[in-house]
């Protein structure tokens, strides 16, 4: 998360006035909200956009969306309104409930950033406030709120967008453009491995392990995510999950939200599996092997790896927006460390957002569509269904590869 920084501070009055000043000058104002420093788009119209939900990931969506020229962020609303006044406070828009921000005529997109629970009835909320609907991951917690949600968005001819929109970022574009370039000729395989012990210790850690959460619900949308940009929609999932304990332990510091139920170092429950690995089969034929798992202290694997006729490619978290790409091609007899061909490396979350209101303008598909987001969830919500029923799991949902980004892009563009 990008750091924030202090306001400016004014120069000192001349010791000479200073006890003048003291009795004439008006109370101090406000420091000015900061302002995107991108030019406006030549090409399309800066779109307003709201936020519902001011609670630990916002500070990252408030900031990145000052980077594009297409998007403004001119509202906040909270069910803590004390959160909302504070983002005010930091970023100029307008704190108000959430009745107020879905009433509000000039806003054209909702960005959820509720908790998983609430994703799909703020998005039914904000589609029958005649607004488009763009959620932090994941789309939902269960296949049948998101199906509403979908068949809501068809029936009042409005967008559903949804993170991740790391796969946009410089990183994997380039891993995009070298798979679809030949590079490592066909692709027939691949890992996808998020291992780690999980935020046991944090503030807010029983969140992470609670129903709407764990590996898969809370990282896997970016590593699965990620494979639908590369190989494109999945045929099946088989699977089986498991759980290491019923209990984990907090550390020091709790956080506000829990205060009335734990104290430090007490036990807090395991609610969802925290170990999960299958082989997700792709309708292109590529199989890949996904681990998701708060069970491990430590690993070595490569996040995601491809593996192809002609060579392997390493590719970045998908958790962020830069590299590194790695490639070893037959015949060559090492790894190459490959330049990284699109723009936007740094923190940039927003830009499917900023997409979706370009794809407004000019009726194209935006990349982070709800069809692809459903179907990121029908996957992920799949292993557990696949190691219950020890059966393979078909999918019912589908999508569209999602576009690559252009290059050459400039600061502030998604598309020239």
């Amino acid at each position: 998360m990008a750091e924030k920084k202090a306001p400016a501070k004014k120069a000192a009055a001349p010791a000479k006035k200073a006890a003048a000043a003291k009795k004439t000058a008006a109370p101090a104002k406000k420091a000015a909200a900061p302002k995107s420093t991108i030019p406006q788009a030549k090409k399309f119209r800066r779109v307003k956009m709201g936020i519902i939900g001011c609670g630990m990931i916002s500070d990252t969506y408030f900031q990145a969306a000052q980077k594009f020229n297409v998007i403004e962020v001119v509202a906040c609303a909270d069910i803590i309104p004390e959160r909302a006044k504070a983002k005010e406070e930091l970023y100029g828009c307008k704190a108000m409930t959430n009745e107020e921000l879905l009433a509000r005529k000039d806003i054209e997109i909702v960005l959820n950033l509720t908790p998983p629970q609430v994703h799909s009835k703020i998005a039914i909320d904000t589609l029958n406030a005649g607004k488009h609907a763009y959620s932090e991951k994941p789309f939902g917690v269960d296949s049948e709120d998101a199906a509403k949600v979908m068949k809501l968005a068809a029936e009042k001819g409005l967008r559903v967008g949804c993170a991740p929109d790391t796969f946009l970022g410089g990183g994997i574009q380039t891993c995009r453009k070298l798979l679809d370039e030949g590079w490592i000729g066909k692709p027939i395989s691949a890992t996808a491995i998020v291992m780690g012990r999980g935020p046991e210790k944090w503030g807010q850690a029983p969140f992470f392990y609670d129903y709407g959460a764990g590996p898969m619900l809370d990282l896997g949308p970016y590593y699965v995510t990620a494979l639908v940009n590369f190989f494109g929609p999945a045929k099946s999932v088989a699977a089986i999950t498991t759980k290491g304990s019923e209990f984990r332990t907090y550390g020091a510091e709790v956080g506000e939200t829990y205060k009335d139920i734990y104290k430090p170092f007490d036990r807090y429950p395991v609610n969802v599996t925290t170990h999960l690995t299958g082989v997700i089969e792709f309708q292109s034929g590529v199989l890949a092997t996904v681990i998701a798992s708060f069970e491990a202290y430590a690993n070595t694997h490569p996040r995601i790896e491809i593996y192809g006729d002609e060579g392997t490619m390493t590719v970045p978290d998908p958790n962020t927006f830069g590299g590194p790409v790695k490639l070893f091609r037959r015949g060559s007899g090492e790894w190459k460390d490959m330049p990284i061909s699109h723009i936007y490396t740094e923190n940039s979350r927003s830009i499917g957002a900023a997409d979706m209101a370009i794809a407004l303008q000019t009726g194209r598909k935006h990349r982070c569509s709800g069809e692809l987001a459903n179907h990121v969830l029908e996957i992920m919500l799949a292993f557990d269904k696949s190691s219950k029923s020890g059966a393979r799991v078909y999918m019912e949902t589908t999508c569209d590869r999602p576009a690559a980004l252009q290059m050459g892009l400039e600061p502030g563009e998604v598309e020239k």
